[in-house]
């Protein structure tokens, strides 16, 4: 699948915490396309940003996902993204992370299916 390494796990609190961990490191490199590996081909974003950048809040498919963020975050080399928090529901696979980045405060929300990929994220944003 054009290069891209598809072995991922089904999610669980463990995996939860290495995910938010990678995660993390991946946004701070702005590494967009390790962040994009996480997610399924046919994956939903929200975001007030994109509706900002796109005319639209939701950014639906991961090659669509990947040109929103490298247009929104490819100008920049590397990000002090600080994860404040994050919380694992195991009944609905729902990972929340609450996140700073500069003078941004943010939650997020990341649905999973089985195979453990990202097929709905949301972000919040506030001051």
């Amino acid at each position: 699948m054009g290069g891209q390494d598809k072995s991922v796990q089904k999610m669980d609190r463990g995996a939860a915490e290495r995910f938010v961990a990678a995660w993390c490191a991946s946004w701070c490199r702005v590494d967009i396309d390790a962040v994009v590996a996480h997610f399924a081909d046919d994956a939903q974003m929200r975001s007030p940003l994109a509706l900002s950048l796109t005319g639209s809040p939701v950014v639906t498919g991961a090659d669509n996902i990947r040109a929103y963020w490298r247009e929104a975050y490819g100008h920049i080399e590397s990000a002090d993204l600080k994860i404040l928090s994050w919380s694992w529901d195991e009944l609905i696979a729902r990972l929340t992370v609450w996140w700073r980045l500069g003078d941004t405060r943010a939650s997020e929300f990341m649905d999973f299916d089985d195979a453990g990929r990202v097929v709905r994220s949301e972000a919040f944003y506030g001051k």
